[in-house]
């Protein structure tokens, strides 16, 4: 898609906000190569951090909505044939990850709309179960954007912290070096915060 490409390359405020909606519905835009360039561009003065980290969040709770409305409204049997279909496979979309993401989902409960931000290949689809199963919309959006916000924050001080000493040249290839580390920590981080969760949960059944 060569106009992801043209947006990928002129970061504004407006750009990052479409490309994090697109993120969080179904199009394969990965955000560790959009939140990040844009703070290391905001540590050269040419964006603020803030504002790159505020437009992604909400960028990421219009799309996730986009998401939950259609699995409110729709359902699983039309979501399950848009998986299948040729579009949903040129998205990298298909049955079996949807179906892993409601895995997730009703494994770990409401608090999985958080937890599963921070998850590659859960994170842009966890909001479907979300509204498959009627979670509260107030919920889910707070969850969501607590759960986007801590990611680009992760991924903004990550791009911020590469302008010290990563030649803009090489900031794609150091990402995907650094953007690994990040994913593997936030995956061990999630698992001990679903992991004192269903401890507190079973010491409070006791």
């Amino acid at each position: 898609m060569n106009w992801i490409s043209a947006l990928l390359g002129n970061l504004t405020y407006p750009a990052i906000f479409l490309l994090m909606l697109l993120e969080s519905t179904v199009v394969p835009v990965p955000s560790e190569l959009v939140v990040s360039p844009a703070a290391y561009h905001a540590a050269g003065g040419h964006l603020n951090v803030l504002l790159v980290v505020l437009f992604a969040t909400i960028g990421a709770d219009v799309g996730a909505s986009i998401n939950y409305v259609a699995g409110y409204y729709l359902g699983r049997p039309i979501i399950y044939k848009f998986a299948n279909s040729r579009i949903g496979h040129l998205c990298l979309l298909n049955q079996e990850k949807v179906e892993k993401s409601e895995r997730y989902f009703y494994d770990h409960g409401v608090v999985a709309t958080l937890t599963g931000r921070l998850i590659p290949g859960i994170r842009h689809l966890i909001s479907i179960p979300a509204g498959l199963s009627k979670m509260p919309y107030w919920k889910f959006l707070l969850y969501t954007t607590i759960g986007a916000g801590v990611w680009h924050s992760i991924l903004a001080a990550l791009g911020w912290y590469m302008h010290s000493f990563v030649p803009e040249d090489q900031l794609d290839e150091q990402l995907t070096i650094y953007g690994d580390y990040i994913k593997w920590g936030i995956i061990a981080i999630v698992l001990l915060a679903i992991a004192y969760f269903v401890l507190r949960h079973y010491m409070k059944k006791k």
